[in-house]
């Protein structure tokens, strides 16, 4: 990263554009003190890019035939990604112990689960929503899928890979990691139990078009993912949810997420540790999904 003593300076006005250009395309809000991180973050392309101003950088994003490119690798940086496995572990368990077992039940016909974590960054909640499955007991000989996007290339590639640091590990119990993960030189690996259930892919949650690469699903994950973005995108991103969720379906955010003031279509749910979401067996008529 560029020292702070030799990065340019991001002036208010260009912050502005920037964070414009940024929301125009992913839907992403930033608020005024966002304009430090802005310059520390993004200091590092002006420098790939031997650009000397951040002005001659917004220029580029917007003009340059490398400008789409680029913006990958602004929002990639701009886009934070700290998580770990089983993280808010109390709504995993509210998953494995009461919402699998009402869809083993509902799908006995089908024998088949779709789940999809939505913002997954690099991986983690996948894997661990893999271990709740096998952990379960209930899916074998199903036809799983665990379903990870994220809007950064980099963060689905970590989740491909699948070999994670010791921080990744602060909630996994030993059990869990003996039985599902496996030691090696160059980190801890993912066991292919579980890598076999999960599957990854770049994905612009407000793109309804290419969401549909994900199929029907029985139950996603949005989980602290809402919270960056604007009012207007976070209907969007919850419209497009609901459009992948089976009638019936679960949708479950992060703790300090809720559909209020964003969709009056899914019915809420209490569980014994967990507050979710569920789209209506009988779903109402288009249009109708926003307050």
């Amino acid at each position: 990263m560029t020292p702070a003593s030799q990065r340019p300076r991001l002036t208010p006005e260009v912050f502005r554009l920037l964070r414009d250009l940024i929301n125009a395309s992913a839907g992403l809000e930033y608020h005024d003190d966002a304009l430090y991180a802005f310059e520390r973050r993004l200091s590092e392309r002006l420098a790939a890019l031997s650009l000397p101003s951040f002005n001659d950088y917004y220029q580029y994003l917007r003009l340059s035939r490398g400008g789409a490119a680029e913006l990958e690798e602004a929002l990639d940086l701009l886009t934070t990604k700290e998580t770990y496995f089983f993280r808010q572990e109390y709504q995993l368990r509210a998953l494995r112990d009461e919402l699998l077992p009402a869809l083993a039940q509902s799908n006995q016909r089908s024998r088949r689960l779709a789940i999809w974590s939505a913002g997954c960054a690099t991986g983690e909640e996948v894997y661990s929503l893999g271990i709740c499955v096998l952990e379960s007991k209930l899916f074998e000989g199903w036809d799983v899928r665990v379903i990870g996007s994220d809007l950064s290339k980099k963060s689905v590639a970590t989740a491909r890979r699948g070999v994670y640091r010791p921080s990744a590990f602060r909630s996994t119990g030993p059990e869990i990691r003996r039985a599902y993960f496996d030691e090696r030189p160059d980190g801890t690996h993912v066991a292919d139990a579980v890598r076999r259930l999960c599957h990854f892919g770049q994905l612009n949650l407000l793109d309804a078009s290419r969401g549909s690469i994900v199929g029907r699903v029985d139950v996603v994950l949005c989980r602290n993912v809402l919270i960056y973005f604007d009012t207007q995108a976070r209907a969007r991103v919850i419209e497009n949810l609901y459009e992948r969720l089976f009638p019936g379906g679960f949708l479950l955010l992060g703790h300090s997420e809720s559909l209020w003031n964003v969709s009056t279509a899914f019915e809420l749910c209490h569980l014994r540790e967990d507050l979710v979401y569920r789209k209506p067996v009988a779903a109402p008529a288009p249009g109708s999904l926003l307050p």
